[in-house]
C-alpha cells in the first residue's frame, strides 16, 4: 500500500485516511493539505476525485487548469451495473454534460424530492443509463441496514440504485423488470421500507430524507410491477411507459409556461399513471 501522498511526498497519516483514501484514477493517493489546495481551484475534485489522475492534479496546480480530456471514464470493474455494457460507460466530455443536462430536466418534470446529498449519484445517472432511457420516479433510498446513502430510480426497462460515497467510485445495483416478482412497502415511523422481491431474493431499501415521499414512490412503482401483465418486461410495455414520461414532461412544460394551473397538472398527471 502506497503510504505517501502522490502530490507532495509527505507521509499520509490517520486524519488523511479517516474518511477513506483520496485515491486517483491512476491509483495514486494524495493527504488531505493536497486536496484542499487543488479542490479549490476545481470543485469537482471533491465529489469525483477518483475520475482525476496524478497528471491532471499537477496540471492543475502548475497551469490553474486540467488538460481537456477526450473521454470521461468510469472505473468499469466497480462501476458497472451487472449485465451493462462497458461501452456505455465511455461518454465524450460534451456527451455527458448534454445527458446530464438532460436528466436534469426529466428530474424536474417529475418534480423529484431529492435531498442536498444525491448530487453526486445524480452526476453518476449519464454514465448508468442508456442514452435513450428515461427516468420514470426517483428517491432518496439505501440498501437497509447499510451506510450507503443514495438514491432509487425507475426507467421503463429496471430499477436502478445508486450510492456514492465522496471521494470513491458509484456502487450501482440493477434490477431488471423481467427478473422482479413484486414490490412491497413497510412503514416505519423512522425509515420506511421499500422492499424489491425478485426470483433470487428480497432487498430492501431505506428511506431517511424522503418518508412522506416514500410511499408514493412505492404506489407508482406497484402499478408497474404487482400486475400480473407487467412481471415481464415487454416492448409493449417499455413502449406504453415511455409514451407517458414524454406526456408528463409536456405537461410540465406547460405548467411551466403558466399554460397549466397545479390543479390541471395534478388532475392530468394521475390520469397519465393511471395507464402504467
Amino acid at each position: 500500500m502506497n503510504n505517501h501522498c502522490g502530490l507532495c511526498g509527505k507521509e499520509l497519516t490517520s486524519i488523511d485516511t479517516m474518511l477513506g483514501e483520496n485515491k486517483l484514477s491512476d491509483g495514486n493517493i494524495i493527504c488531505n493539505s493536497c486536496l484542499e489546495k487543488a479542490s479549490a481551484m476545481n470543485e469537482e475534485l471533491l465529489s469525483d476525485l477518483h475520475r482525476f489522475s496524478l497528471k491532471d492534479l499537477e496540471s492543475l496546480l502548475q497551469n490553474g487548469e486540467i488538460a481537456h480530456k477526450e473521454t470521461v471514464q468510469e472505473n468499469i470493474a466497480e462501476n458497472l451495473p451487472s449485465g451493462a455494457d462497458s461501452e456505455q460507460n465511455v461518454l465524450s466530455k460534451d456527451l455527458y454534460k448534454k445527458r446530464l443536462k438532460e436528466i436534469k430536466k426529466q428530474l424536474e418534470s417529475l418534480r423529484a424530492n431529492l435531498s442536498l446529498f444525491t448530487k453526486g449519484e445524480i452526476k453518476e445517472l449519464p454514465y448508468v443509463l442508456d442514452l435513450d432511457e428515461k427516468i420514470l420516479a426517483i428517491i432518496d433510498a439505501q440498501f437497509a441496514k447499510t451506510t450507503d446513502a443514495g438514491i432509487l430510480l425507475v426507467t421503463p426497462k429496471r430499477i436502478i440504485s445508486v450510492s456514492k460515497a465522496m471521494f470513491s467510485p458509484a456502487k450501482v445495483n440493477e434490477f431488471l423488470n423481467d427478473n422482479i416478482l413484486e414490490v412491497s412497502f413497510v412503514k416505519n415511523f423512522v425509515s420506511p421500507n421499500i422492499r424489491i422481491h425478485t426470483k433470487e431474493k428480497t432487498v430492501d431499501f431505506e428511506s431517511f430524507f424522503n418518508k412522506d415521499y416514500a410511499e408514493d414512490f412505492y404506489h407508482f412503482i406497484s402499478k408497474i410491477y404487482n400486475k400480473e401483465a407487467s412481471k415481464a418486461s415487454s416492448p409493449e410495455q417499455n413502449t406504453v411507459s415511455e409514451s407517458v414520461l414524454e406526456q408528463l414532461e409536456k405537461l410540465g412544460q406547460l405548467r411551466e409556461n403558466g399554460i397549466l394551473t397545479e390543479e390541471e397538472f395534478t388532475s392530468q398527471k394521475k390520469k397519465l399513471l393511471e395507464k402504467l
